[in-house]
């Protein structure tokens, strides 16, 4: 699929919202098989996500991320998201995690790579369980928590951050 390089047909009227519902012209799209095939053909292009076919290419708006990491299991030296639209991704040096902290309420929006620069959000209790998980090492500006999955090393947030 990021092979096709079909013409830009115009605008759907899809949303995935930020809580991660697909909307159709207002309305959830209740099916979920429909969505998984829609997230499937889903593509980030430098103008904006598209839905992508062999013969057409068109624009949707998506707020945040296109999908929620809804679990995460350890597996041998690797942490594994699952997606809600079903996808398993092996956190590494190629699917990051990365945490953006909003600056003026200091809360984090943790996010991990799913794949061609589509990132899953993710859900506040995962994030709880790597915060669980983390452990501390000295960064630049002190104590930092974080993760290591597939060899790769990321950091959570300051260490004081996260805790009760």
């Amino acid at each position: 699929m990021h092979l096709w390089n079909p013409p830009h047909c115009g605008e759907i009227d899809i949303v995935i919202r930020r809580d991660g519902t697909w909307m159709h012209e207002g309305s959830p799209i209740g099916r979920k098989e429909l969505v998984r095939l829609f997230s499937t053909v889903l593509r980030k292009d430098p103008d904006g996500f598209h839905l992508v076919t062999p013969v057409e290419k068109m624009r949707i708006t998506v707020e945040d991320a296109p999908f929620h990491a809804v679990r995460v299991d350890r597996a041998g030296g690797a942490l594994v998201f699952v997606t809600d639209v079903g996808d398993e991704v092996r956190a590494g040096p190629e699917n990051p995690i990365r945490v953006e902290t909003d600056p003026a309420t200091g809360e984090p929006a943790p996010y991990v790579h799913v794949r061609r620069g589509l990132e899953a959000r993710i859900d506040r209790p995962v994030f709880y369980e790597l915060v669980e998980m983390a452990q501390e090492r000295d960064g630049p500006s002190g104590p930092v928590l974080g993760v290591e999955s597939d060899g790769a090393w990321f950091a959570l947030g300051e260490a004081g951050a996260h805790r009760a």
